[in-house]
Parts: C-alpha cells; sequence; structure tokens
C-alpha cells in the first residue's frame, strides 16, 4: 500500500468505537518496530514525528521510510506531523508527502487558533491530508513545547464544537487532563467532559499524552469518543531501555545491529500491546 491519508481511518475509528495509536518514532528502528507490529496485529497505524525529529532526521528521510514501510505493508499507515506551530516546516513535511498534520496555535488567543488552523486546513484539504488541531492546552513537555501544570487550560465543549464549525478542522486534541511525558502520579483526566465534546463534535477525537495512562482508563476514553492516542515518551524510554540492556551486560559491543534489533523488538511488543489496549487489532 502507499501513505493514506489518517481522515477516513479515524472516521472508521469513530465509528467502530476504537482507537488508533499513533507512534512517534526518533529512528529507522523504531518505525520499523511500530510498521511491523501493526502488520503483525493487521491493524491501522499512524507514525508520528516532532518537529524535532524533523529537524533531526530531515523529513525527506523520514517521509521515504515511511513510504517503504507503507509499501511493504498490508494495512493502512499514516505519516503525521506533531505539534508544529511553523507553517514552514508544515508545508516542508506536506512537500516530502506527509499524510496528517498538526497545527498547533493553541497557546495563542481562540481566535488566532481559529485562523492558523483554517489556514493549514485550506492548504492540506488541496492535497487531501488530514488536519489536527488542538484546543486548550495540554500540560507536561512534547519535544521544545513545555506547558506548565498550572497553564494547562481545559477544553470548553462549547467552544470545540465552535472551533470544528469554523475551521473545518478533521481532528480535535481537546485538553481534557492528560498530559504529555510519563506521569507522576494518577492521571486526572475529564472523563466528563470527554463525552460532553464528543457530544458537541462530529469529528474524531485525538488523546495526547497517551503515555502511561492505566489501560482501564485508556479503554474509557476511547469508549467516550477518543479515536486516536498519541504515544510517545514510553516508547522511547522503553527503547533506551532496551539498548541500556545489552551494553550493561556487553559493555564493548560496538556493533549497532547488536543493540538495535533488542531494542526494535522490545518496542514492536509494546506497540502491539497498545493496540490491543486501543481495541484496533484486527481493524485494519
Amino acid at each position: 500500500m502507499t501513505l493514506v491519508s489518517s481522515t477516513p481511518m479515524l472516521a472508521a475509528a469513530r465509528a467502530g468505537g476504537y482507537c488508533v495509536g499513533a507512534f512517534n518514532v526518533h529512528t529507522l528502528e523504531m518505525l520499523q518496530a511500530v510498521a511491523e507490529a501493526a502488520e503483525e496485529a493487521r491493524s491501522p497505524l499512524i507514525i508520528q514525528s516532532t518537529v524535532g525529529t524533523v529537524k533531526h532526521l530531515g523529513a525527506d528521510y523520514i517521509a521515504a521510510a515511511a513510504k517503504a514501510a507503507a509499501d511493504r505493508s498490508s494495512v493502512p499507515i499514516a505519516l503525521h506531523l506533531d505539534h508544529c506551530s511553523d507553517f514552514c516546516i508544515i508545508m516542508q513535511c506536506i512537500r516530502a508527502g506527509y499524510t496528517s498534520i498538526m497545527i498547533d496555535a493553541s497557546h495563542d488567543p481562540f481566535e488566532e487558533n481559529v485562523a492558523a488552523t483554517r489556514k493549514a486546513v485550506e492548504v492540506a484539504e488541496a492535497v487531501g491530508i488530514n488536519v489536527e488541531a488542538e484546543l486548550g492546552r495540554v500540560g507536561g513537555v512534547e519535544d521544545d513545547i513545555v506547558v506548565d501544570d498550572r497553564d494547562a487550560l481545559l477544553a470548553d465543549p462549547d467552544e470545540c464544537a465552535e472551533f470544528v464549525e469554523r475551521t473545518g478542522v478533521h481532528t480535535l486534541a481537546p485538553a481534557i487532563g492528560t498530559a504529555h511525558g510519563i506521569y507522576k502520579g494518577e492521571p486526572n483526566i475529564d472523563f466528563e467532559r470527554i463525552g460532553r465534546i464528543a457530544s458537541k463534535v462530529g469529528v474524531p477525537l485525538v488523546l495526547h499524552g497517551g503515555s502511561g495512562i492505566p489501560d482501564n482508563q485508556v479503554r474509557r476514553a476511547v469508549a467516550l469518543g477518543m479515536s486516536k492516542m498519541n504515544v510517545a515518551t514510553e516508547l522511547r524510554i522503553l527503547f533506551s531501555d532496551a539498548i541500556k540492556s545489552v551494553f550493561a551486560e556487553y559493555p564493548d559491543e560496538n556493533d549497532p545491529r547488536k543493540y538495535m534489533v533488542p531494542a526494535k523488538l522490545a518496542l514492536k511488543a509494546a506497540a502491539i500491546e497498545k493496540m490491543r489496549v486501543c481495541g484496533s487489532i484486527g481493524r485494519a
């Protein structure tokens, strides 16, 4: 298959009451791991990169690797740019072949967020790709974006409905109490708010800060209307820990294949488990 837009993928997830895992990758091995996991699990997949990873690897390299994964796969795969407020980078990724982008103007006043999102939607619709936006502010750290817990604002359901209507955005990430990074304690998710937003908004909703949310809470959020779940920090830590384990046992190892393969296998297993929790296994 070729890379596909996540718009129909997520619409199917919302209609079917399940969620598609969206995994941030930073190396070729991480990308291969989640693609192989999706193929084995017969699950749709969204591969994501942050702005920092785009600057580190290059949008063209990332897109080429994702296209190769899609060509080898029989399940639908989308390539998404996560949390980007720089329109130049958004255009760079669209030209490279990304099939989904997130315009993040959530730090701006509501009207400015509407204007920036509408601009992104107009560009994306010309080439048939998905646009995601955020309303409210998700706390924690995502790449180089830091939102202090006290600055995190939960999304207002009526504003969400107005925002979607005025922007035409395809997917919405409302702040509902999750946080980027690993939770210090139990996540404080406002499930009642998720339900109210889902009742007012027709587009698929996105759960940011998916690392470390207990499985039962993920399932509850999905049942209420979350159709995409972002997972980044948890997988990055797992991947790194697998490499550290090899060096702990073999400190003089200098063949990258000897430590990247165990890391890739660990990540693949973790991705399949996330797909199981999301209910996307067998949905391709």
